[in-house]
C-alpha cells in the first residue's frame, strides 16, 4: 500500500490561528526566550535555592593512570558540616555508558571510580557537606594511595602492540564495530587507482580538543519530593535522555524522577553527557536533602566532554586535469578513556567520507581510540566538523600541487544527482554545484564559461 501525504494549505492553518502566513524564513523573527534573557527574568538551574540546601563537590584523580591502593576518608569526615562521602559502593548501578540507551555498549564508565582512574580528573568521592566551603575542605582533605601505571596520550601510540590498556571493559584501545576494529568504507578498487594515477598525493591533518566553555557551567539541584520522587533542576540539553541515563543508574523506574530544564547557558554539545545528575540523585537520597552539584570554572575546563582530538591521513590518486579517481582516509578519534558519544561520532565521520565529491574509489577506515586524556563527547557537528577541515584543505593542497583554481577543482568533482556514493546510496537533490558558482559570483571570483555551465542536475560537459 502507498501513502501519500496531502499538500498542506498553511494559509489556512495560519488563518485558524489568529493570521499570518507562516513565512519565517528571510525575516527576523525574534526568539521565545529573549525578552525573559534579557530581563533577567529567566530562570535557570542555580536560581533554584531550597530549604536545607546541601552541596557536592569531588575529589578527583590526581593521576592520569593508576590503581587505586587505598583511600582514606577519615580527615574529610571530620571536616565541620561534612553530612557524607559518598564512593563507588553507595551507587546502586555504579557502571553506565549513556548511549546505551540505543544500544549501543558495553558498560565502560564508572560514576565514582572503583580500583583504577583512567584520567586526570576522574571523580573517586562525592563530599556532601551544609556549605559549599566545607564540601571543598572535605573534598581536599580525601587521601588516595595510587600505584602509578603507564599512561598513552597518543591515537596511533594506543593501538600500538604492547600498549597500556586504558579501558579493561573493552579489552583493547579501540571501540569495536560490528566485529570491525573501525567503522569502514570500502568502495571500487583504491589501489588500482594509484596504480593508474598521475598524482598520488598524501597529507596529514590533526585538530586539538576544543572546550565548550558554556558562561554557565554543567550542574543540577535535586530536590526529593514527599511522594519519593525526585526534581532535578538540570542545565542538560538532553532532557529526557538525562532522566532514561540516571534512572538506570539509580535503578529506579523512569517515573520516580523528574527533570525540570531546557534553559540552558550555553552547551553547544558539552551538557550531554549525564555526569552531575546521577551523582546529585544518590546525594540526595542519602542525605534526605536538597544538593547542589555544580561544576566550578576549572572543572569545566578539565573535566568537561570537549570536542575529540582528531588526526586523518588523506591519499589521492589524481589525474593532470583534476579528477580525483581514488580517495584513502585513515582517521584517528581520540574519545579518551571512555566511549561516551565517540563512538557516534566517529560513525558520523565515516557517513560523511570521502565529502561531497564524486570519487569512484574509496577506501576508510575510522578509528574510536581509547587513551588516558579526558573523555570526549559532542561539540556542534562533531565527528563531521574536523573532518571537513581535512576534506577541505586537502582539496585546496591538491589544487595547489596541480596549480589549478580551487573552485574549478571542486566543481569538476562535486557530485551530481545520480551519483553513487561510497555509502552506495544515490544521491539526489544536489546543489554544490549552484552553491559554488553563487559563491564565485559574489565574491568576484571569475569563472569560465564551461565552469558556469555546469549543473548538479547533469554530468554533461565533464
Amino acid at each position: 500500500m502507498t501513502y501519500r501525504l496531502a499538500p498542506v494549505d498553511t494559509t489556512a492553518f495560519a488563518a485558524e490561528r489568529g493570521g499570518g502566513d507562516l513565512t519565517v524564513i528571510g525575516s527576523v523573527v525574534q526568539r521565545s526566550d529573549a525578552r525573559g534573557h534579557v530581563t533577567g527574568r529567566t530562570e535557570f538551574f542555580e536560581d533554584v535555592a531550597p530549604p536545607r540546601l546541601a552541596h557536592l563537590k569531588m575529589h578527583r584523580s590526581a593521576r592520569h593512570h593508576a590503581r587505586i591502593a587505598a583511600v582514606d576518608l577519615g580527615e574529610a569526615l571530620a571536616v565541620p558540616g561534612v553530612l557524607r562521602v559518598l564512593t563507588h559502593a553507595d551507587v546502586p548501578n555504579n557502571l553506565y555508558t549513556p548511549l546505551k540507551l540505543i544500544g549501543v555498549g558495553p558498560d565502560d564508565e564508572p560514576i565514582l571510580a572503583v580500583d583504577k582512574v583512567r584520567y586526570l580528573g576522574e571523580p573517586i568521592c562525592a563530599v556532601v557537606a551544609e556549605t559549599e566551603a566545607a564540601a571543598l575542605e572535605g573534598a581536599a582533605r580525601v587521601k588516595v594511595t595510587y600505584e602509578d601505571l603507564p599512561p598513552v596520550f597518543d591515537v596511533e601510540e594506543a593501538l600500538r602492540e604492547g600498549a597500556p590498556l586504558v579501558n579493561e571493559y573493552h579489552g583493547q584501545n579501540h571501540f569495536i564495530y560490528e566485529g570491525h576494529h573501525c567503522r569502514r568504507i570500502r568502495f571500487g578498487d583504491v589501489e588500482a587507482a594509484f596504480a593508474r594515477a598521475d598524482h598520488v598525493l598524501e597529507w596529514r591533518y590533526q585538530s586539538a580538543p576544543i572546550e565548550q566553555a558554556p558562561v554557565e557551567t554543567t550542574g543540577c539541584v535535586v530536590i526529593p519530593q514527599a511522594d519519593g520522587r525526585l526534581r532535578i533542576h538540570s542545565d542538560t540539553q538532553a532532557c529526557f535522555f538525562t532522566l532514561d541515563n540516571t534512572a538506570l543508574i539509580l535503578e529506579t523506574p523512569f517515573n520516580k524522577l523528574r527533570i525540570v530544564g531546557g534553559t540552558v547557558g550555553g552547551g553547544f554539545g558539552g551538557k550531554v553527557d549525564v555526569v552531575v545528575e546521577p551523582i546529585a540523585c544518590v546525594a540526595a537520597m542519602a542525605t534526605d536533602r536538597p544538593v547542589k552539584f555544580v561544576y566550578d570554572r576549572a572543572e569545566e575546563m578539565q573535566v568537561s566532554s570537549p570536542r575529540a582530538a582528531e588526526r586523518l591521513y588523506i591519499k589521492d590518486a589524481v589525474m593532470n586535469d583534476g579528477k580525483i579517481i581514488g580517495r584513502k582516509i585513515t582517521l584517528y578519534v581520540d574519545a579518551g578513556a571512555y566511549a561516551r558519544h565517540s563512538p557516534y561520532g566517529v560513525t558520523k565521520a565515516a557517513a560523511h567520507l570521502p565529502g561531497p565529491y564524486a570519487i569512484p574509489n574509496v577506501w576508510a577506515d575510522c578509528h574510536c581510540v581509547f587513551t588516558n586524556r579526558t573523555p570526549s563527547s559532542a561539540m556542534r557537528g562533531f565527528g563531521v566538523t574536523i573532518a571537513d577541515f581535512a576534506l577541505e584543505s586537502q582539496m585546496d593542497q591538491v589544487a595547489r600541487t596541480l596549480g589549478m583554481d580551487p573552485l574549478q577543482l571542486r566543481l569538476l568533482n562535486a557530485y551530481r544527482d545520480g551519483d553513487v556514493k561510497a555509502h552506495r546510496k544515490v544521491a539526489e537533490g544536489t546543489a554544490l554545484v549552484e552553491v559554488i558558482q553563487k559563491a564565485a559570483e559574489m565574491s568576484g571570483h571569475e569563472l569560465p564559461e564551461t565552469y558556469r555551465r555546469m549543473s548538479s542536475t547533469t554530468r554533461e560537459g565533464l
